[in-house]
C-alpha cells in the first residue's frame, strides 16, 4: 500500500500554491481585457516572449544552468508543444467566445483529466475518493457544456475549445512527471515558452491580422497585456512548473482547482459579468471534486494502549 503522504500536496509549496491561485484566477478577466485590443496570437506572442525573458533573467541572476542536454531536446519539445502551444491557442480562442469566469471553470477541468491520465500512464492510485472527484468534475463540465448548447443561435465552440485546452494541459503535466529533466524549474519553464511560442509567433506573423505595437492599445487592453506578460507568464508558469515537477500528477492537477473560484468572481468584479445559476452549480461541483480528491483521508483511530495495532491489508 502506497504511503498516503506521497499522494498529498507538498506542504512546503502551499505558499506558492496560494499565490498561484490568486494570480492565475485574476488573470481570466485580464485575458478578456487584452483581447478587446489585440489579436489573440499577437497577444500570446507578447506573453510568451516576456515570460521567457523574465525566467531566463531569473536563471542567469541565480547562476542556474540553462543549456538543454542533447538527450532531452525531443522530450522538451513535445512537452512544450502540448503545454504551451496547445493550451495557449485553444484557451485564448475559448475565452474570446464565452464569459471569462465560465471559461476558467471549463479550463480547470484539467485536474479531472490529469487524474485519469496519471492512473493510466503513471500508475498512480485511482481510489474511490478520486473516482468521486472525477465524477463531480465531469458533472460540472457537462453542466456548462449543456448551457452553451442552449445559447441562442450559437454552437458551443468556446466550451469545446476550453475542454480541448484542459485535456492538452493534463497531458503536459503527466509528461512532465513521466520524463524528469535535469534542468532547474526556471530554465525548464523558460525553454517551454521559447519552443512552444515559436508556432504561435509564426501564426501571428503570417496568418493573423493585427499589430504588435503595444503603444496603440487603450488603457484597459494595455493593463490586460502587461499583467499577462509579467504575472501570468513570468511568475505563474514558473510556480506551476515547480508544483508539477514536485507533486504526483493527479495531486498537482487537482491543487489548481480553486483557480476558477477566483476566476468567476474576478470576472464579475473587473468585467461586470453576471454568473448564472449553472455557473454557481458547476463551481460547487468542481470545488467538491477538489475536496474529495485532494484532502487526505482520515487515518484509522489509534487502538487503546496495550491492544495490537491493526495493519491495513496489503501493507
Amino acid at each position: 500500500m502506497k504511503n498516503d503522504a506521497s499522494q498529498v500536496f507538498p506542504p512546503h509549496l502551499i505558499g506558492v500554491l496560494v499565490a498561484l491561485t490568486l494570480a492565475w484566477g485574476f488573470n481570466w478577466p485580464m485575458i478578456k481585457l487584452a483581447l478587446a485590443g489585440m489579436a489573440p496570437m499577437h497577444f500570446r506572442t507578447w506573453c510568451l516572449a516576456a515570460g521567457a525573458a523574465v525566467l531566463f533573467t531569473m536563471a542567469a541572476a541565480r547562476g542556474l544552468p540553462w543549456r538543454v542536454p542533447r538527450a532531452e531536446w525531443r522530450r522538451l519539445t513535445i512537452i512544450s508543444l502540448v503545454n504551451i502551444t496547445v493550451w495557449n491557442v485553444l484557451s485564448v480562442q475559448g475565452v474570446a467566445l464565452m464569459a471569462s469566469g465560465r471559461a476558467s471553470i471549463l479550463g480547470y477541468t484539467m485536474p479531472m483529466w490529469t487524474v485519469l491520465l496519471g492512473t493510466l500512464v503513471l500508475g498512480e492510485p485511482f481510489t474511490r475518493r478520486r473516482a468521486v472527484g472525477v465524477a463531480l468534475g465531469m458533472a460540472g463540465m457537462l453542466l456548462l457544456l449543456g448551457a452553451e448548447l442552449q445559447a441562442v443561435g450559437r454552437a458551443p465552440a468556446g466550451a469545446l475549445f476550453m475542454i480541448g485546452a484542459a485535456i492538452g494541459w493534463a497531458i503536459a503535466i503527466v509528461l512532465i512527471r513521466k520524463w524528469p529533466t535535469t534542468l532547474p524549474t526556471t530554465s525548464f519553464a523558460a525553454w517551454q515558452m521559447v519552443i512552444g511560442g515559436a508556432p504561435i509567433f509564426a501564426f501571428a506573423l503570417f496568418v493573423e491580422e493585427g499589430s504588435f505595437n503595444l503603444f496603440t492599445l487603450a488603457p484597459g487592453p494595455m493593463v490586460g497585456v502587461l499583467y499577462n506578460m509579467f504575472v501570468a507568464f513570468g511568475f505563474c508558469y514558473w510556480a506551476f512548473t515547480k508544483i508539477a515537477q514536485t507533486a504526483p500528477a493527479g495531486v498537482s492537477g487537482l491543487s489548481s482547482l480553486m483557480v476558477p473560484v477566483v476566476g468567476v468572481f474576478s470576472g464579475a468584479l473587473v468585467l461586470g459579468e453576471t454568473p448564472r445559476w449553472s455557473d454557481y452549480a458547476a463551481l460547487v461541483l468542481v470545488v467538491g471534486s477538489l475536496a474529495t480528491v485532494l484532502i487526505p483521508a482520515r487515518r484509522p483511530v489509534a487502538p487503546a494502549s496495550g491492544a495490537p495495532a491493526e495493519r491495513p491489508a496489503g501493507s
